[in-house]
């Protein structure tokens, strides 16, 4: 078959990353012609991209977008908008397909691509990563002015979700809301973002600091960005009045300097790394003794990619997130705790429990490797998506 990817926020275009895309790209391409889609534009470091096409198996092609420096402006939705137009307009000069395997967001590209594929009798499957424009209404939460101001991106991608031949998501929570305006996807599926446990696991063996320092380390990774509620970590630690305790974060993002300066203030130990390839940050958190979800209130998101990482590392992990799907994976599967959204007191409370006692810690590690196991390792819940595109 000829296949085409369309994924704007591909990482793995930039540097080799755990990408649900090119990963999705590297399984297909073994049995059908592929093709992913992407921007010339980097979400990442905001510059134009700079890409090494000899490294995969794939054809990749990128798209011009005027660019933008913020994640939440005027520049960045226009920016996105004549994306899609660009991309739109690619799809119809080249030959036709017989799948367009689409990631939602970005908006536009999905609905006119979506609307182009319905016309011309191609299969059209949509990939939901978040949830947009919910997730900057939150962010932007004026009364009436925001539902107005959303309005247009709502309508787009309500015209993508209803296009969808079949609809894939990376939880039940997205597929569910694409499902309300769609009439004639005859399959559907959540398939968590994953990650290969064999890779993660050939990290780990490779990158894992052997430790005697008597230390209690507390692991965050990922974005240092608005949804992230390092504060109230930082916050937490203090509260534990413990100098043994040691912060670890692991990711880079507009708003590192301020958290770094934040933990200072606070005077806590902790230890900011910033980006880190993907292999060394597998061995640098299983490391760890305990990983922490600290994402703020309201958040539109679901299940998200960290959630995979401290699962595969077998270590408890302490979650704020309010996503009912994601706090009943942490109580079914017995691999942590839920805390209150916000309350560092609550959080200390839970971070110091395990810190007094390894056997709750070890109990709690082994269920988190076996939620992986059983729910996030793409060697197997990536046969979904492969299965429906074969179909």
């Amino acid at each position: 078959m000829d296949i085409v990817i369309i994924a704007n926020f591909c990482a793995a275009l930039d540097k080799p990353t755990n990408s649900r895309f090119s990963y999705i790209a590297d399984m297909l391409t073994k049995e059908n012609d592929v093709e992913l889609i992407g921007s010339a534009f980097s979400h990442g470091t905001r510059k134009k991209r700079v890409c090494d096409f000899s490294r995969f198996s794939y054809k990749v092609t990128l798209i011009e977008e005027p660019g933008y420096k913020k994640n939440i402006s005027i520049q960045r939705f226009l920016s996105h908008r004549v994306w899609g137009r660009n991309v739109c307009e690619y799809i119809r000069k080249r030959h036709k397909p017989d799948v367009v395997y689409c990631a939602i967001p970005s908006l536009t590209a999905a609905s006119l691509v979506g609307e182009y594929c319905n016309k011309n009798g191609i299969n059209f499957i949509v990939d939901v990563q978040d949830l947009w424009p919910e997730a900057f209404q939150m962010a932007v939460d004026i009364p009436v002015v925001s539902t107005i101001a959303f309005a247009p991106f709502k309508t787009a991608v309500n015209r993508a979700y209803a296009a969808a031949d079949a609809i894939i998501a990376v939880s039940q929570t997205y597929v569910d809301r694409a499902k309300m305006v769609n009439t004639r996807a005859n399959s559907s599926a959540a398939v968590y973002i994953g990650t290969d446990l064999s890779v993660f696991d050939e990290n780990v063996q490779k990158y894992k600091t052997m430790r005697d320092d008597g230390e209690f380390w507390i692991a965050y990774c990922g974005s240092l960005s608005d949804s992230y509620d390092i504060p109230c970590l930082v916050d937490a630690v203090k509260k534990m009045s413990n100098p043994k305790v040691k912060l670890v974060v692991m990711g880079s993002g507009y708003l590192e300097p301020k958290f770094r300066k934040y933990a200072q203030n606070a005077g806590i130990n902790s230890e900011f790394r910033g980006y880190m390839p993907y292999p060394e940050m597998c061995g640098l958190l299983a490391s760890c003794d305990v990983t922490v979800n600290p994402i703020k209130g309201k958040s539109a998101a679901s299940i998200i990619n960290k959630h995979a990482d401290y699962a595969a590392c077998g270590l408890p992990v302490i979650n704020t997130q309010e996503s009912p799907e994601y706090r009943k994976l942490v109580s079914d599967y017995n691999m942590g705790f839920n805390c209150k959204n916000g309350d560092a007191a609550d959080m200390a409370q839970k971070l110091t429990m395990l810190m007094n006692s390894m056997e709750l810690r070890k109990e709690m590690g082994r269920n988190s490797r076996r939620c992986a196991e059983e729910r996030f390792d793409r060697q197997t819940t990536y046969q979904k998506i492969l299965n429906m595109i074969q179909k």
